[in-house]
């Protein structure tokens, strides 16, 4: 027999094909030389996807922050304190620019919030060709931006513009778009709108399929009709992704810049399209004012980092 026996106390050797397990102080050193060996392809594009991000975006942030308290003149930056800060609170145009970005922010959030959400709506009633609506709706995210305001810009044209020949087939005064402050803004919003409302449109669309078909027989069953299903049982199920997404709008909306600067050279007529985006590159590109554009992309983040912390506070709140 090959078991052990009590006269020896010799152990008899392993079978055939099985190895003795290997013991002793050198065990765990090969253990972690072999899981290291395992991984270190995931460790290696781990480290690369960290200095990426480190490099083009935790660095401008730690730039940027010094660059608002420094001024450089001659060649020679000094740490200026507050004199920047103190100097885009004085700019006229700061206050117009922030006036102009809240404008943009409301605009949007009544076109660009609440439009994708109806077509939405709309997309999850029908039961055939659904994928070709949703490749139709989806298809001015998949063109470049600046082709997009580009085919814009060309509709608003005052002579030849396709929005002007719709109101003249209607018989109905043709407008300066672009050229008169009161329909700039607005202007600037339907482009916007049209160009980013596919992405929101399919996530709504997935949230509302993923709603039980049982929550709207219940209402009907109630007497419950298409706006009451949606006030009741639709927004309720997709509180979360709405919430989420309203968020997302006010952070993508506050910095704008490609359509006005497009459509209406960035200030527009009497600077009703000038946002806050727009005035830091002013800063930056033709005033040469680092410290200032630094010190105003600042506030802007610290504005964006409120909003983010008060929809966390009301998240948290929610669950609780």
């Amino acid at each position: 027999m090959s078991a052990p026996t009590l006269a020896t106390g010799k152990a008899s050797a392993p079978p055939p094909g099985q190895q003795r397990p290997r013991t002793g102080r050198f065990s765990g050193r090969e253990d972690f030389a072999r899981a290291v060996r395992r991984n270190i392809s995931a460790h290696g594009f781990l480290i690369g996807a960290v200095l990426c991000f480190s490099f083009f975006s935790w660095y401008p942030m730690v730039r940027e922050f010094l660059l608002a308290f420094q001024k450089t003149e001659n060649g020679t930056t000094t740490w200026a304190g507050w004199s920047n800060l103190t100097y885009v609170f004085n700019d006229p145009a700061f206050w117009q620019a922030w006036r102009n970005t809240l404008l943009f922010t409301v605009l949007a959030l009544l076109l660009g919030f609440a439009v994708p959400f109806v077509v939405a709506v709309v997309l999850n009633e029908f039961r055939h060709a659904q994928g070709y609506l949703r490749l139709l709706v989806y298809l001015p995210v998949m063109l470049p931006p600046v082709a997009s305001v580009l085919l814009f810009k060309y509709f608003y044209d005052p002579g030849y513009g396709l929005f002007n020949r719709i109101l003249e087939f209607f018989h109905l005064p043709a407008q300066q778009w672009l050229q008169d402050t009161s329909t700039s803004m607005l202007s600037v919003v339907i482009a916007s709108t049209w160009m980013s409302m596919g992405g929101a449109t399919l996530i709504y669309l997935a949230a509302l399929q993923g709603i039980p078909g049982e929550l709207y027989e219940a209402a009907e069953l109630d007497g419950a009709g298409l706006l009451r299903k949606i006030w009741h049982v639709t927004i309720p199920q997709t509180r979360l992704i709405l919430s989420l997404l309203l968020l997302m709008q006010i952070i993508a909306t506050m910095q704008v810049f490609t359509e006005p600067f497009l459509l209406t050279n960035g200030a527009g007529p009497e600077g009703s399209t000038t946002t806050v985006v727009y005035l830091i590159y002013q800063y930056a590109f033709n005033f040469n004012n680092y410290g200032a554009a630094a010190a105003l992309g600042l506030l802007l983040l610290v504005v964006l980092a409120g909003f983010s912390a008060v929809y966390v506070r009301l998240s948290r709140s929610s669950e609780d």
